[in-house]
């Protein structure tokens, strides 16, 4: 893994997030109530909402325009057949961390 320091715990809001910009899209890292911090695409696939700007809630985010509820630990959507990309994640001290391998864009060979 090659781990990418994002910033500061209190960068991202308590039950809220932040997003990123990559190489592959924006990313958006989410705050739970008990601090975990989870990354996953910030574009939900049923209708391109900015999940970064859903409502968080345990370690779910709701998609803020058709309410498509995503498990922030698998990606899946709940009852439905999709789901979106997720990043390891993790914490030291109050720092956040990435795994950037799986942010490079790839060519296609």
């Amino acid at each position: 893994m090659s781990w990418i320091d994002i910033g500061h715990i209190d960068d991202i809001p308590l039950r809220g997030a932040r997003k990123i910009k990559t190489e592959l899209g924006c990313v958006a890292l989410f705050r739970t109530a008990q601090d975990e911090v989870f990354a996953a695409s910030d574009t939900c696939p049923h209708k391109g909402g900015p999940l970064s700007e859903g409502i968080v809630h345990g370690q779910s985010v709701t998609c803020p325009l058709h309410n498509w509820v995503f498990d922030l630990n698998t990606g899946q959507a709940n009852g439905e057949d999709a789901s979106i990309p997720t990043y390891a994640v993790r914490i030291d001290g109050d720092r956040v961390w990435i795994d950037g391998s799986k942010l490079i864009a790839r060519s296609a060979a």
